[in-house]
């Protein structure tokens, strides 16, 4: 398994995401199955994604990018553990009118080591009350 391949899948084992790859880019995405949403009532599935690109082969450090997917009571919780470990938040919105319950998107950046990166995502992840 070339190199690239071999680290994505450490990255989405370690988020608990699938793994694959978009635009040459690493991306690991969860499914959210226990969110029952709804657009317009019809059913709506809500995903996450965290993803890696530009690695430096020098540093190990990429461009490590996440789009997470949230209840609103479940954004304090993963801001807050985010923030501590260094992560930029870069916004915070919600992108349907009429999604049913409201989901909230949070997008977040950082330049990482990609495992450590993941890490550090699924540790918020965590954190999150259930």
């Amino acid at each position: 398994m070339p190199k690239k391949a071999s680290l994505c899948k450490q990255f989405s084992r370690i988020i608990r995401g699938q793994s694959g790859f978009a635009g040459g880019k690493c991306v690991a995405t969860i499914n959210r199955n226990q969110i029952k949403a709804t657009i317009l009532g019809k059913r709506f599935r809500v995903t996450s994604s965290f993803s890696f690109e530009s690695l430096n082969q020098k540093t190990g450090k990429a461009l490590c990018l996440g789009r997470a997917a949230f209840l609103q009571k479940e954004v304090n919780p993963f801001i807050s553990a985010i923030r501590k470990q260094g992560i930029r938040v870069s916004s915070i919105r919600n992108e349907w009118l009429f999604d049913r319950p409201r989901l909230i998107y949070v997008n977040m950046e950082a330049v990482d080591k990609p495992l450590a990166f993941a890490r550090k995502v699924r540790r918020a992840l965590d954190a999150i009350p259930s």
